[in-house]
Formats: structure tokens, sequence, C-alpha cells
């Protein structure tokens, strides 16, 4: 099933309209949409090496504007439309434990979260919730994302040919580590605050109740 999945992916990947897909699942994740976009894009750097790297500037450009989108969601509607969107993927428990940390935190976690396989959409809208500062959070976004799509992008574009015969011969063992990485990315965030003055356990406990604008 796995093995289809993947064949079916990389056909897609070829598909003339491919960069528009990739487009706006890249900046519908960064707001709402629960699907990331990091495996479209590595396979489609696997079916055409030759443009990792415009897939990579994509991706990029396309998240940065959907956290912009994820950001006004939690600014101007975050009572009407956020709280709805987090609940329905999931996330509203985390919601308020995303607002401590991003007050104590700010840009850190926004870099964080943008580098890894963590829920950007959470950030972008909390983000917005607690009028974090527009210019350090576009900043931060297009670090975070840049970072970790433009490093897909070179490294496809250098070794394109080895990976993708690395990756059809161990694609469980592929599959496994990058839901390691997932778990992982989780575990980053809940555990950044960790310190002589336990910034942690102040944030778990906001869990407890509302967040405060």
């Amino acid at each position: 099933m796995l093995r289809k999945l993947y064949d079916w992916t990389v056909a897609k990947a070829e598909h003339p309209h491919s960069e528009r897909w990739l487009a706006a699942i890249s900046c519908m994740e960064s707001s709402f949409f629960p699907i990331p976009p990091h495996p479209l894009l590595g396979l489609m750097c696997l079916a055409r090496p030759d443009k990792a790297i415009r897939f990579a500037i994509i991706t990029t450009i396309a998240s940065v504007v959907g956290a912009l989108i994820g950001y006004a969601i939690g600014f101007f509607l975050y009572e009407t439309v956020g709280k709805a969107l987090l609940a329905a993927i999931g996330l509203a428990d985390d919601f308020p434990i995303a607002a401590c940390y991003l007050r104590t935190y700010d840009v850190e976690i926004i870099i964080l979260a943008g580098t890894t396989p963590v829920p950007f959409k959470l950030l972008t809208i909390t983000a917005g919730f607690i009028h974090m500062a527009l210019v350090p959070f576009i900043l931060a976004s297009i670090a975070g994302r840049a970072l970790i799509f433009m490093s897909v992008g070179v490294l496809f574009r250098i070794f394109g040919a080895r990976i993708k015969l690395f990756i059809d011969k161990y694609l469980g063992a592929v599959t496994a580590v990058f839901t390691v990485l997932l778990v992982g990315g989780f575990l980053a965030l809940s555990l950044i605050g960790s310190g002589e003055t336990a910034p942690d356990d102040a944030c778990a406990a906001a869990t407890l109740a509302a967040p405060v604008s």
C-alpha cells in the first residue's frame, strides 16, 4: 500500500499542474490545512531534481503567504474562525501553551516551528491572536520556512538521483524516520522552555486556563 501511494505521488509530481498544487498545499498548510507540504515537495524533487530549487522557492513563498493568512485569522477572526479551525484539526488544547511560548520566546518559536514538522498553522494563528509584531513574524517565517525547504531543494538538486535510489530501496525505513522526526518536533516544541527558571512549567499551567490577548 505504501509503495503504491509513493508511486502514485511521484507520478502526480510530474503532472503539468503539480507546481500549483504544491503552492496551494504549502499556503493552506500554514493557516488551516492539516497535511504538510514536505512529502509532496520531496517527491516532486525526486521526480525532477533539475527543478528542485524552483520547487523549494515556490514552497517557501507560498508557505509564508499562508503564514500571513494564519496570522490574519488569529488577529481578526480568532473567535469566529480561528477557534473552530484549531478544534477541527485537533490543536485547540495546544493553543494556550503555544501562546505562552510565543510571548516568552517570540521569533525563536516561529523559526523552530518553521524548520520542524510541527503544525506551523498553530503558531501562525496564535501569533496573530497575541498581536505579535508583524515584521519579526514575517522575517522569522521566511527564515524558518526557507531553511527547511531550501535545504531540501539544494540536497535534491545535488544528490537527487542517489537520494531517489536510496528511497526506492528503503521506503519503509525512510517513512519511519520521518515519523520519528515528526514526533521529535512536537517534543522539541514542548520542551524548548526548559531551564533554571522553568518557563515550561508556567506555560504548561497556561493550558489550564483560557489564553489572554
